[in-house]
């Protein structure tokens, strides 16, 4: 079931990148940031599945991730607002977290290669906390990625709480750590399909 889901998302994820990619080049109307990230995320995948069936430590990558998430979709939250003052808090926080992990990793390089639970915590919460500021804009201006910010707030909070249950909670048994993994694998499907979502209500018209 949780191969299913996995290589269900890659297949979602390859999907939307496409979609929105060929609405960027050719309509000029996805967001630069918003279609990098999902190039960077498929990239990771890819890299990460490639480890994964050489037997290889692909902890690195995540680590990489979880900073690149931060990084692209603060910069896409950045460029829907309006307010300058949303906009410093986004690059202030940013880079806030940059330096706390640059400490972190200075004084314990071996977080590189472990599940970091500060760094997907602070990432994640902050990523949330973009999406919910854009929540608020919305209620007196357009509704731009709408369903991409609901779905990046729903992942983004149930994926975190289940790694970090799962990482916390060591003596838990094995059908329960599979569990955790089944469930957030479900919810990157779900995620990915509120982005593809997002683009047949937003751009299908305009791409077609």
């Amino acid at each position: 079931m949780i191969d299913f889901l996995i290589y269900l998302g890659y297949f979602i994820l390859l999907i939307n990148l496409i979609l929105y990619s060929i609405s960027f080049f050719w309509t000029e109307k996805a967001n630069v940031f918003f279609v990098g990230y999902l190039a960077f995320t498929s990239f990771v995948q890819f890299g990460m599945e490639v480890l994964y069936h050489l037997k290889m430590n692909n902890l690195l990558l995540v680590n990489f991730f979880f900073i690149g998430q931060m990084i692209l979709l603060g910069l896409f939250y950045k460029s829907l607002f309006k307010s300058k003052t949303q906009k410093r808090i986004v690059t202030v926080t940013i880079t806030l977290a940059l330096i706390i992990f640059g400490i972190q990793f200075y004084l314990d390089s071996s977080q590189w290669t472990k599940f970091n639970l500060l760094e997907i915590t602070i990432t994640s919460l902050l990523i949330v906390g973009f999406a919910l500021i854009h929540f608020y804009n919305m209620l007196t201006e357009p509704k731009e990625y709408y369903y991409v910010t609901i779905g990046v707030i729903i992942y983004l909070l149930g994926a975190t709480v289940l790694l970090l249950i799962g990482n916390l909670s060591q003596n838990l048994s094995d059908d329960i750590k599979y569990l955790s993994w089944t469930l957030n694998a479900f919810l990157v499907v779900i995620y990915y399909f509120t982005i593809l979502f997002e683009w047949k209500i937003s751009f299908k018209k305009q791409s077609s």
